[in-house]
């Protein structure tokens, strides 16, 4: 799941800069350094998938690219690389040799949406109009 977490930027900072040609396009010496590993990780997924697994990574990043939501794209690809490294045990080595070492005690939690909350410990979380905290 971290592996996931730490990919999902790049693949869609990929996504969003080369689109469906982020499968094919050379590598540019000049990109930016997320947008390439981005670029990397889904060139190792589609180097490691069969036709069905190509033509699935094909149609998920199109729709990304379609769909103009970050949020949403991150989720899509996210998902994707979440059953490829299911699939495939010796994925998540391969990724793992491409993406940065987190910092040690860095933490990263993510919320997005209306309303909602993001944090490394939490006891009681209330969200919505109306609730009433639980007594102690």
């Amino acid at each position: 799941m971290q592996l996931v977490e730490q990919a999902g930027p790049y693949l869609t900072a990929a996504v969003g800069a080369y689109g469906a040609a982020v499968l094919t396009r050379a590598q540019d010496a000049a990109a930016d350094a997320t947008v390439g590993l981005g670029q990397r990780i889904l060139q190792s997924l589609w180097r490691r998938g069969d036709e069905a697994g190509r033509a699935e990574l094909e149609r998920v990043v199109d729709e990304a690219v379609d769909e103009q939501d970050d949020v949403y794209s991150a989720a899509v690809l996210s998902r994707l690389l979440r059953r490829a490294l299911r699939d495939d045990p010796g994925l998540q080595e391969e990724l793992s040799a491409l993406l940065p070492a987190p910092a040690a005690g860095t933490v990263t939690i993510t919320a997005s949406g209306e309303r909602s909350i993001a944090a490394q410990h939490i006891r009681t979380a209330i969200t919505g109009d109306g609730q009433t905290p639980p007594l102690p």
